[in-house]
């Protein structure tokens, strides 16, 4: 019963510790708004330019390091989003989601 016991013991030690680390990732939407700078075409066509741009923005959420960041479309956004400004004409609100992990 015991060597038993001791098996069961093993395997669930070497289990517990063969397990993956999960890493806490969270999902930011951000406004992209066009300031001249070229910061805004990095970030929504995740260009490498934009990885500075979105890790600094990470770090000052209190995470990591930014591990993507794309344009998205207000259809792909969940919950709450301010209404689009009516004195535009054509597209002047876009969306990024920076993705950051601890």
């Amino acid at each position: 019963m015991r060597a038993g016991l001791r098996w069961g013991l093993a395997v669930a030690g070497t289990l517990a510790f063969s397990a993956p680390a999960v890493a806490e990732s969270r999902i930011f939407i951000i406004a992209n708004h066009a300031d001249g700078h070229g910061v805004d075409r990095c970030l929504a066509n995740g260009e490498p330019c934009g990885v500075t741009v979105a890790t600094a923005y990470c770090q000052s959420r209190a995470v990591a390091a930014a591990t993507s960041f794309r344009k998205v479309e207000r259809g792909e956004i969940t919950g709450a989003v301010p209404a689009a400004n009516n004195a535009c004409s054509g597209s002047c609100e876009s969306f990024v989601a920076i993705e950051c992990s601890r």
